[in-house]
């Protein structure tokens, strides 16, 4: 990996779609394990935003990434469930139709002919839920595709027009964070590794906050 920077890193965002989250029922993995990833890099997390499962608040959320010049990951809600708007919600803050990306659809049909060989079953692309299986592959027009290691189905990138970049990956960590770390690797070609950042305190005994603020 290439240490010397050759151009300035921007600032970079995280955000975190699921009802999931807010209501408690799953506690978040991906801000503490995003900040690990970034500290690793030299990086350091610019802002970060929870949504929940709404389409209107999920379009506005990403309507802002892309205009903001920030490179931005957003885990969650990219499958084909009826609670997974991601895909539309980038889509229209995009203003841009959805569409089925080739690569995705051939890597889609890869992933079921593994599942229905380990099953001992024929492959039956017609089916119904395999059908059903491609909308995972519907991205707005122009997405490029992320590799997923774990299953090969794969998230997706897109660039708003103030060149904001928002990589989508799934809610599940198993296939988020290789995806994250990739594409930060990546950009580690262009920005370099910053130097890791160093923290110094000194501590006062028996002094108060409140009196020392005015130094």
């Amino acid at each position: 990996m290439n240490t010397t920077p050759t151009s300035k890193a921007p600032d970079i965002g995280l955000i975190i779609i699921g009802d999931e989250i807010l209501s408690g029922k799953r506690s978040d993995k991906h801000l503490p394990k995003f900040i690990e990833l970034l500290n690793e890099r030299g990086l350091q997390l610019a802002w970060a935003e929870y949504v929940g499962d709404s389409p209107e608040r999920i379009t506005q959320v990403l309507s802002r990434a892309f205009a903001s010049g920030d490179v931005v990951f957003s885990c969650g809600g990219i499958g084909a469930t009826p609670d997974d708007h991601t895909r539309q919600c980038a889509a229209q803050a995009l203003g841009l139709p959805l569409v089925l990306q080739a690569q995705a659809k051939a890597l889609i049909q890869e992933r079921m002919q593994d599942v229905a060989k380990e099953q001992g079953l024929p492959y039956e692309p017609d089916r119904d839920d395999n059908v059903h299986r491609l909308n995972m592959g519907m991205f707005p027009l122009g997405a490029q595709i992320i590799h997923n290691p774990y299953n090969k189905i794969p998230g997706f990138t897109c660039q708003g027009v103030q060149q904001g970049m928002v990589h989508f990956v799934p809610g599940f960590p198993v296939m988020a964070w290789p995806m994250m770390q990739d594409k930060l690797d990546a950009y580690c070609q262009t920005w370099g590794s910053a130097p890791k950042r160093t923290e110094r305190s000194v501590i006062v005994f028996g002094a108060m906050e409140a009196t020392l603020t005015p130094l």
